[in-house]
């Protein structure tokens, strides 16, 4: 049974997850690493939350519109679970056990730190969400994005251009400030899961600290397929 089950992880994917705040860079870094992990010859797959299948788009929607927020943090927190389910059984278990890594930008550290932190979101309705959407699924490995407040925010509305912001960008400086400390506090109390990323820095240098932490964590990645990789 040990080595049926060996072959089983083996034959599983590896699950990455990517968090931080807005402007942090997720989409970028995502966007390279997986460029790389192909580069490797791995089969990869880049998806993001709220969303990431059907279903859970359509709830994006309206979570970034503001409906969420009409309704209150509870409620709120049952659209992300609800947008969760369906993505996790629709799109990041099958991918997984085809064997594919996926990498989402995004995933329940973000219900954790947005509506548990600073909606103060009784813990144990998270907890019970969380059992009910992704069971015994957890990252292999978290990266969090980490950046100054206010580089964050110029980033994001160098993004959005002349668009308006969505509901979290739309925030004040003390909201993302709370956050900012929410994320530090998941990675110290799951140091072996979480890694923090210091990503004030020119996307390239980002790009190989994340690389870096990628290939520690998972020596089975084979870099020597593509020389540039190493």
């Amino acid at each position: 049974m040990a080595a049926a089950g060996a072959r089983d992880d083996l034959a599983r994917g590896r699950f990455i997850t990517f968090e931080g705040g807005e402007g942090s860079g997720k989409s970028t870094q995502i966007r390279m690493l997986a460029e790389r992990l192909d580069g490797a010859g791995l089969s990869t797959m880049v998806t993001r939350e709220p969303g990431g299948s059907p279903g859970a788009e359509i709830i994006r929607h309206l979570l970034l519109s503001g409906m969420g927020r009409l309704l209150g943090a509870e409620a709120e927190t049952l659209l992300f679970a609800a947008a969760r389910d369906d993505h996790v059984h629709a799109v990041i278990e099958p991918a997984l056990r085809q064997g594919s890594w996926v990498l989402c930008d995004r995933f329940f550290d973000s219900t954790r730190a947005y509506q548990g932190r600073l909606g103060k979101v009784d813990p144990a309705l998270l907890d019970a969400m969380q059992r009910v959407t992704i069971g015994d699924l957890k990252p292999d490995l978290t990266l969090i994005l980490d950046v100054p407040v206010d580089v964050g925010m110029r980033r994001a509305a160098a993004r959005r251009g002349g668009g308006a912001p969505d509901r979290f960008e739309a925030e004040d400086v003390q909201f993302h400030e709370g956050l900012r400390d929410a994320y530090r506090q998941i990675a110290a109390a799951e140091p072996q899961r979480c890694i923090v990323i210091d990503a004030n820095a020119p996307v390239g240098m980002v790009a190989a600290k994340v690389w870096r932490a990628v290939r520690d964590r998972f020596p089975e990645v084979d870099v020597s397929r593509v020389a540039n990789l190493a």
